[in-house]
């Protein structure tokens, strides 16, 4: 969507309410080649495995109790991670993805969707190319219904027909976007068992950047957001989610697509300006280390002999 429509990333194409449809169906048809050239030639001998990772927020409607942003939250997700993961495990796009999309076509005067469609034998082939689902998932939103005005030119957002709301009350210690909100991700874990079949689960990404560089290297609010997060994972294994392993994003600070090294996701602090690019490690790392050494949260009453 930012490389195809909006042109905020490589290769900044603004193919407004097409590109980004057109790409994905090319990726998703290529992931489902990959997987199957690796399961007829390599699988056999080697026993590995191949997934797709999505990246995906978690949706929540504003209201409850109410059908209009239930569904708004529906649609959020299902135009988000359904987007891919649904051909993949399921065979087709989101049936909600291909209405909305395909009403809008419609009232611009479009003889087809432009959001392309799967032939029979596409689906067959593309169904069922995954032996993992690695998820990387940051933060979340609350949604609810928004009808956008008539537009000739669609995109990608305006196609949804929904608002994305954030609570000022939760803690936003890095960019704009990116909000603490740990209990959305044992909703999007449990959302992914029950519309997929409880895939294998591996989170892939998971963390949080800051802005503001902290001279003592003293992250807290990192350690507060992995504990978060963690710790709804735990609640998922709990309710049966099949998770099997879990990355934080990111041992190194890093370049940040079009954030350049400005936005710092790291449990190291890279000092960029000296050309050796020393690494110091930030309060989170002593933290994470004993998450990693326990397999989970330390006992608090342990006594270290």
């Amino acid at each position: 969507e930012k490389g195809y429509e909006t042109g905020e990333h490589a290769p900044g194409l603004k193919l407004g309410g097409c590109g980004a449809y057109k790409a994905a169906h090319h990726i998703i048809k290529t992931h489902a080649k990959v997987w199957h050239s690796y399961n007829n030639t390599w699988r056999r001998e080697q026993r590995g495995m191949v997934g797709i990772s999505l990246t995906s927020g978690w949706g929540e409607p504003v209201d409850p109790h109410s059908q209009t942003d239930r569904d708004a939250a529906e649609r959020y997700i299902q135009f988000h991670l359904g987007w891919f993961a649904n051909p993949i495990y399921r065979g087709d796009y989101p049936e909600v993805m291909k209405n909305y999309v395909g009403k809008k076509s419609a009232q611009q005067g479009l003889g087809t969707s432009r959001l392309p469609a799967f032939s029979v034998q596409e689906k067959t082939y593309i169904k069922g190319t995954s032996d993992f689902l690695g998820i990387g998932h940051f933060t979340t939103r609350y949604v609810l219904q928004k009808n956008f005005p008539f537009l000739q030119v669609s995109s990608y957002h305006t196609d949804r027909d929904l608002a994305e709301l954030v609570d000022p009350n939760w803690p936003a210690p890095g960019p704009k976007w990116l909000y603490s909100v740990p209990w959305g991700f044992r909703r999007l874990l449990n959302f992914i068992k029950t519309q997929y079949g409880n895939p294998l689960i591996y989170v892939t990404e998971n963390g949080v950047s800051e802005t503001m560089q902290c001279p003592q290297l003293c992250d807290e609010w990192r350690i507060q957001y992995l504990k978060g997060y963690i710790n709804e994972i735990l609640k998922a294994l709990n309710d049966g989610v099949n998770v099997r392993g879990y990355t934080a994003w990111s041992l190194l600070d890093k370049f940040e697509w079009n954030k350049g090294f400005s936005e710092r996701f790291g449990l190291y602090h890279i000092d960029f300006k000296n050309k050796n690019k020393p690494r110091y490690p930030k309060a989170s790392v002593d933290y994470y280390k004993k998450i990693i050494s326990a397999n989970g949260f330390p006992n608090p009453r342990e006594v270290m002999s």
